[in-house]
């Protein structure tokens, strides 16, 4: 029951145990792996602004397969992320949709502008 309660509060347990998996694999990588990778994860943080709890797992999870991987074959941090970090990093969260905070902005301007049209046309 307590369990629920919380989950109710600050969303599946689950999620955060696999977040905190992946942030200690990340945590273990051999640098400049492991700075590269925690600078991403937090532009993420900031950058995607996605809502959905499973997305977000599901990205961080992907990012950090893809720096162990990384370091393991020894790929240069350049040959990952090119020339533009940043670009690397929106295409990369771009890729896993889910429901961001936006949205509902957006739906708002829409309805707005909707409901304006709507009284202009009386």
């Amino acid at each position: 029951m307590t369990a629920k309660w919380i989950e109710a509060l600050t969303g599946p347990l689950e999620q955060k145990k696999q977040y905190r998996q992946a942030k200690a694999r990340l945590d273990a990588l051999p640098e400049p792996y492991r700075s590269t990778a925690s600078a991403f994860n937090r532009y993420f943080m900031y950058y995607g602004g996605i809502t959905d709890g499973d997305t977000i797992v599901q990205m961080f999870l992907d990012l950090t397969d893809l720096w162990e991987r990384a370091a393991l074959d020894g790929t240069p941090v350049t040959e990952i992320v090119g020339d533009d970090p940043v670009e690397f990093a929106e295409t990369f969260a771009q890729a896993y949709g889910g429901k961001q905070w936006i949205d509902k902005e957006r739906a708002r301007l829409i309805k707005a502008v909707d409901q304006a049209k709507r009284g202009e046309e009386r």
